[in-house]
């Protein structure tokens, strides 16, 4: 299946460089001018990724959140494109997993979309995810009976919240009930990926016969009222904050975090004026942050400058500590000030999914 897009944006000359570069990179576009007129294709129709003019910043933040809010591209790549008067914290608060600068520049907004363009391939499912909210019980390792907490399911995986880290590529036992369902459904996975927020991506491994039929019977079901719940959304225009997008945005806990990257890349972490390097790990990495395997971590809120250097690139970043987990690691939101900065960003991001997708 071919990749889509949907850009918004009426500035005719960006139009033509992302248009082309999009072309050149095999997904299809669809051009709007208007966020109104573009929200109802956004919000009831699945696209792999979405290009979004920030211009107009407060109705632009508004559409972004009510896409995420929708359905039916709760899980696509956003895109924003802004320029040096825009609160870009804000945009990516509100659903943005990219950002392009203008003036749009052919040979920059080229390196970003490629690396979009490698996770759109990395992301997309064959399975339908459905989003829920229920308790489980799971075994690790030399752990039983942890708790944790199902946040969707599909046919292949479900992902998870948890208040541990897992092991890499560890197999977990899990047992627990589908709502409406009093059968238990006992199955085991395999760790696909995790974050510093503490969500894991488990993919099926051994699923009896027994749980695969309460399984497919309740995705059945919710599939066919996610469907029909997305057949309802109404087409809104901008006009007057007290209703239509006014009404609806998303939080950053109601979204997935899925800019987030599993991968194993050596690094030097500094505290920021400290020239000594501790020697660390990337377990994760995306265009807002990253998570550090340490024994030693630092205490929330220290300034540090993280160094990772590849077969062909070398990354300089500087962040905060966000979360300390003792004697496991900690994540680091990145504080990136140029353009250049978030570009090398999304190159290694780009390298590191493309590799993900050789293995």
């Amino acid at each position: 299946m071919a990749l889509t897009s949907l850009l918004v944006c009426a500035d005719t000359k960006a139009v033509q460089v992302l248009s082309r570069i999009l072309t050149d990179l095999s997904i299809r576009v669809e051009q709007c001018n208007e966020l109104s007129a573009a929200l109802a294709q956004a919000t009831t129709r699945p696209f792999d990724a979405l290009l979004v003019d920030c211009q107009d910043e407060p109705t632009a933040t508004r559409w972004i959140a009510s896409v995420r809010k929708a359905p039916a591209n709760q899980g696509a790549l956003i895109i924003a494109i802004v320029d040096s008067q825009n609160q870009v914290r804000e945009i990516f608060a509100k659903g943005a997993n990219f950002v392009l600068y203008k003036p749009i520049s052919a040979e920059r907004a080229g390196t970003s979309l490629r690396a979009a363009r490698s996770l759109m391939r990395r992301e997309r499912r064959r399975c339908q995810r459905i989003p829920l909210h229920t308790p489980a019980s799971m075994a690790y390792a030399a752990t039983e009976d942890a708790p944790a907490t199902l946040l969707d399911l599909s046919e292949e995986g479900i992902a998870i919240q948890c208040e541990h880290r897992l092991p890499p590529r560890c197999k977990v036992y899990f047992q627990f009930n589908l709502p409406g369902h009093v059968s238990t459904v006992r199955l085991s996975g395999e760790v696909m990926w995790q974050d510093s927020s503490g969500r894991v991506g488990i993919r099926f491994a051994d699923v009896p016969q027994a749980s695969r039929r309460v399984l497919s019977d309740w995705l059945k079901t919710n599939t066919s009222r996610q469907s029909q719940a997305a057949e309802k959304v109404p087409s809104v225009t901008t006009h007057g904050s007290s209703s239509g997008l006014g009404l609806l945005s998303v939080s950053n806990g109601d979204r997935r975090e899925k800019s987030r990257l599993a991968c194993r890349l050596s690094a030097d972490v500094y505290r920021l004026g400290n020239g000594v390097p501790n020697r660390c790990s990337l377990s994760d990495i995306g265009t807002g942050g990253c998570y550090v395997e340490t024994t030693e971590p630092f205490p929330a809120s220290t300034n540090v400058e993280i160094v990772v250097r590849t077969k062909d690139m070398k990354l300089r970043v500087q962040g905060t500590v966000q979360a300390m987990h003792p004697g496991v690691g900690m994540g680091v939101a990145f504080s990136i000030q140029t353009a250049e900065e978030r570009d090398q960003v999304q190159q290694l991001i780009a390298c590191q999914a493309s590799a993900s997708i050789l293995v």
